[in-house]
């Protein structure tokens, strides 16, 4: 069969996305490549950050870089991504602040689900109100009788405005009419050093990072925020047991920046649920307090989607807004 040369350039243009795929999975990755974590160092989120770095680096033949990049709502983070070249390279820790991010902020330089694209889950797990031991205050209830007789005296810490942190805090204010300041800080580290040394008085802290605090005494723990008890805190009730019908949790995955090609995208899916249903990785995020999130790439963007509606109803009903 004799081809005319427009057919031949035709088809070896077809052939060109076929042959760029091909390429980029046989060779990537050629860099160590940086997990970029939007809160600050050694807060439960970079713990579970590391523990999967630790897990990439061989089985992807270079060294994950745990960037943190905290700030502005996980928004400098997201943002330094959604720049940075789609070769897999470069890769969000996502967290629930991507599904809160667009009703609480008016105005974003990005749109989450269009300029990051969702690689996999990680983990997910309640939050855990936490006291500073001194706060006359055993349970739910009888936070809510102090705080109500002492409206605007308590500082509830947050991991920065408009994080799930802040808004699970800001549900429960809603929701019991108590009054607290706000008060922001750039990740779960310093917000609990303040919360140990009395700065502020109230948390609702992800589990990895208020664990080792409670187990010392530290810090008292005073319910979980899931519908129902947390496996990793079973003596510590759920908020929904004095006021019913609250619900938060926490969870958290990876994404790359749009145009990533779909072989790399898959590659880093494979790799990383390889190492959540891996013993060894599921029981160092067991010790954490985290259950892990298995998800293929369109599985977690309807995760991502659905979360970003329920949030939306909470802002809105709330009434919250970004300072």
């Amino acid at each position: 069969m004799i081809y005319s040369r427009r057919s031949v350039l035709r088809l070896s243009a077809a052939a060109l996305p076929m042959a760029s795929q091909f390429a980029s999975a046989q060779t990537y990755p050629t860099r160590p490549i940086t997990l970029v974590v939007p809160f600050a160092p050694g807060a439960g989120t970079d713990a579970v950050a590391r523990i999967m770095g630790r897990w990439l680096s061989p089985r992807l033949g270079q060294t994950v870089v745990v960037e943190n990049k905290p700030g502005a709502g996980t928004i400098l983070a997201t943002q330094s991504v959604v720049n940075a070249p789609a070769d897999g390279h470069t890769v969000l820790f996502v967290s629930t602040s991507g599904a809160t991010n667009p009703t609480f902020y008016p105005t974003l330089p990005y749109s989450f689900l269009r300029d990051i694209t969702p690689v996999s889950g990680l983990v997910s797990g309640p939050f855990v109100m936490v006291v500073n031991p001194s706060l006359p205050a055993k349970n739910i209830a009888e936070f809510i009788t102090y705080a109500k007789a002492n409206p605007g005296k308590i500082s509830m810490a947050s991991t920065g405005a408009g994080t799930a942190v802040h808004l699970s805090g800001e549900l429960f204010k809603v929701m019991t009419g108590v009054d607290m300041v706000h008060v922001p800080y750039r990740g779960g580290a310093p917000a609990i050093t303040d919360l140990i040394s009395g700065q502020v008085q109230v948390l609702f802290s992800d589990v990895p990072g208020a664990l080792p605090h409670i187990r010392s005494g530290a810090l008292r723990p005073l319910a979980v925020t899931t519908a129902s008890r947390s496996a990793f805190l079973p003596d510590v009730p759920a908020v929904g047991e004095t006021v019913a019908g609250y619900a938060s949790s926490t969870w958290y995955g990876t994404g790359v920046p749009k145009g990533t090609p779909s072989d790399v995208i898959e590659r880093l899916n494979r790799e990383i649920n390889a190492g959540l249903t891996d013993p060894t990785i599921r029981g160092q995020l067991t010790e954490l307090g985290v259950t892990p999130l298995v998800f293929t790439p369109a599985e977690f963007r309807a995760h991502i989607e659905a979360e970003t509606e329920k949030w939306a109803k909470v802002i809105r009903a709330a009434n919250i807004k970004a300072e």
